[in-house]
């Protein structure tokens, strides 16, 4: 009993681990461009409480988190062969505690620590230019297409003697098509993207070290969102993902298949010249097998012009 109570608790570090590491955030606006040489340094406050879901794939029940993710996240843009381009860098830090009921019996953990290191750069296809800010000023948005790739490296807490860890061990990629069309006041936003997947080598299991590996997981995500005034607007939010199957030591568990979808809003609100504050609000619209999750976040940002010194 007491090997399947293990067992069934690594399985849970899977899911723990990868709803927060590979979680389908919501990002409006994530191709508009901005003038050359833009920088932001951006504080976000996020917190999370909800269930997640096992689908039989593990005797797990009433499984739920609750914790916290701040993110420091540092934002520039350049100029890539005469197209717009950007990169940012974000280090997030989380605190919380998990919770279920594995066989009959009550377990609960609490962690604190980083979480990995992620970063993404993206480059304008279509209608975005690289301009100075006088330029800048002059041009009007139409219909911009663009491609990000976004990596995630493994510098998060991590150890294959714990069953629940903040850092997966392992590195993601994901490439992405974004588009962007602003009629007026209102903008349409659509992305496509795959996330990939390298090897876990020292994935944890009561018989020593185990290897995980997972299969690609799909997304779409779609924003529609009206312009106030200048830097003041608000979003709806929504996406979907699928795939994602596990297998650990070569063995595939076909309940651990994924789809789901998330729904929510964002708004952006202007403080003064150089400062902004961003409130969003989403939460699970169907969730196979995963985390069912509502989320609050409010980011702080500070941007100005300028060449980094």
């Amino acid at each position: 009993m007491r090997l399947v109570l293990k067992l069934a608790c690594s399985m849970a570090v899977a899911i723990c681990s990868q709803s927060i590491l590979w979680a389908q955030d919501l990002s409006p606006r994530a191709y508009i461009i901005t003038p050359l040489h833009s920088n932001a340094v951006t504080l976000t406050y996020t917190f999370y409480s909800g269930s997640i879901l096992f689908s039989g794939a593990a005797p797990i029940t009433g499984a739920t988190g609750t914790y916290s993710v701040p993110v420091v996240t540092y934002y520039h843009s350049f100029n890539f062969f005469g197209r717009s381009a950007n990169v940012n860098a974000s280090l997030p830090y989380g605190v919380g505690t998990f919770q279920g009921n594995v066989i009959g019996s009550e377990q609960q953990i609490y962690r604190s620590g980083l979480l990995d290191f992620g970063s993404r750069i993206s480059v304008n296809l279509r209608g975005g230019p690289a301009m100075p800010a006088r330029e800048y000023a002059k041009w009007k948005q139409k219909t911009l297409w663009g491609v990000s790739l976004r990596v995630v490296a493994p510098t998060g807490q991590y150890s294959s003697m714990k069953l629940v860890n903040w850092g997966a061990n392992r590195w993601g990629f994901k490439p992405e098509f974004g588009y962007s069309r602003l009629w007026s006041k209102l903008l349409l936003d659509g992305y496509a993207g795959v996330w990939l997947y390298t090897t876990n080598y020292h994935y944890y299991s009561p018989l020593g070290n185990s290897t995980q590996t997972q299969r690609p997981v799909g997304s779409f995500e779609g924003h529609l969102s009206y312009d106030v005034k200048p830097r003041l607007w608000f979003s709806l939010d929504g996406n979907f993902w699928f795939g994602g199957l596990s297998r650990v030591n070569g063995v595939p568990n076909l309940d651990t298949r994924q789809m789901s979808s998330r729904i929510g809003a964002t708004a952006s609100i202007p403080i003064g010249k150089h400062q902004s504050v961003k409130v969003a609000y989403n939460n699970g619209d169907y969730t196979r097998y995963g985390n069912s999750l509502q989320s609050v976040s409010v980011a702080w940002q500070y941007s100005w012009l300028g060449r980094p010194r």
